[in-house]
């Protein structure tokens, strides 16, 4: 079973890691995504607008693959602030609608202490099931 590379269309090269593996059975992993653009500049500098930039470029990974934000069956995200988190419970959600949709994947959230990019205030990672 041979594994597919996946880069979307524009964006700056992954070093080190691949933003997407999508396996023969049409599982795709999403490595972590954090809140920069295609370009690998963050434009925001808060956690609402991170974490938007964050969730669609999963989006963004997902569609190269040829799947939907439907597609999504498993989100890990990974905040700096669990303080930060709680607080805007509220805008999360709107976001999150805004970009994903009323889809509801498993998710887990873990509390770390700092990511490797310095800016970042978020990371997830997704796991999508694309049917081929």
């Amino acid at each position: 079973m041979s594994h597919q590379i996946i880069q979307p269309e524009g964006w700056a090269p992954a070093k080190g890691y691949a933003n997407g593996i999508l396996t023969g059975d049409g599982t795709l992993y999403v490595g972590g995504q954090i809140g920069w653009t295609a370009e690998q500049k963050f434009e925001c500098h808060d956690f609402i607008g991170q974490m938007e930039q964050a969730l669609k470029n999963i989006v963004a990974v997902v569609e190269a693959a040829g799947g939907t934000p439907a597609d999504i069956v498993r989100l890990t995200w990974f905040v700096t602030s669990k303080k930060t988190y709680l607080a805007h419970q509220s805008e999360i959600g709107k976001v999150y609608r805004s970009v994903i949709g009323r889809s509801f994947p498993a998710m887990s959230m873990l509390v770390v202490s700092e990511l490797v990019e310095d800016e970042a205030l978020l990371e997830i990672e997704a796991t999508a099931k694309i049917e081929r």
